[in-house]
């Protein structure tokens, strides 16, 4: 974490009305449900790219779009966890019962998961890290991640070389010096020295569209 400011405080943006306009958005338009799909379905790739893991922390769980794709394999141990109670709510709320039950969900901080040392086979993170301008709070959360994982971990970063980052930056330009944003494009030979010095080898990138889309998948493996 870095010494000179305190990391962004996410799960203080979500009360229980915003975490409902998140689950709403999700199923809203026809792209956004498309998106949504797109990403699931990269998710399930990258897990099965990672031998379909046993044990996995979905961490932020978010609303809980990833828990039926994860407790679609019947074996597997799941965990859950987020920063912010608005959020894990919602995912109890709306998800399945017989879902639901397959989780064990409980308020985490990224920073300091309640787990110990290898507690799961492998950790799914998504639309976490690009909420961090600072590369020290992004490199504490991964080596957290490393800690909790026994075998590997599944990350999306928003990354640059492709048309949504070119255009991000632009709209960057022209924001105020008051108004600094709350997501950020991180290069992608910074993120990839990041996770190597997290103690990660990168298996596999899988990117949403790729040249057009800024969010990528790494699918890592423990050193």
């Amino acid at each position: 974490m870095s010494d000179s400011a305190k990391p962004p405080d996410i799960a203080g943006r979500y009360d229980a009305e915003t975490a409902r306009s998140y689950l709403k958005m999700h199923r809203g338009g026809w792209g956004r449900r498309v998106s949504s799909w797109r990403e699931i379905r990269l998710a399930r790739r990258a897990l099965a790219i990672a031998g379909d893991p046993d044990a996995i922390l979905d961490m932020p769980c978010g609303t809980g779009r990833f828990w039926p794709m994860l407790a679609a394999t019947p074996a597997r141990r799941l965990l859950a966890g987020d920063n912010s109670p608005a959020m894990l709510a919602a995912a109890i709320a709306h998800t399945a019962p017989a879902t639901r039950a397959r989780f064990e969900a409980q308020r985490m901080d990224a920073f300091a998961l309640p787990l110990a040392d290898g507690a799961v086979d492998h950790v799914l993170c998504m639309r976490l890290l690009h909420h961090f301008a600072a590369p020290a709070d992004r490199l504490g959360i991964l080596r957290e991640i490393h800690r909790v994982a026994r075998a590997g971990a599944t990350v999306s970063v928003w990354v640059d070389g492709n048309l949504q980052a070119w255009r991000r930056r632009v709209q960057e330009r022209r924001r105020a010096a008051d108004s600094p944003p709350n997501r950020i494009v991180v290069p992608r030979s910074i993120i990839e020295a990041e996770l190597a010095a997290a103690g990660f080898r990168i298996r596999a990138r899988l990117d949403m569209l790729r040249g057009i889309a800024k969010r990528r998948l790494y699918v890592l493996d423990r050193i």
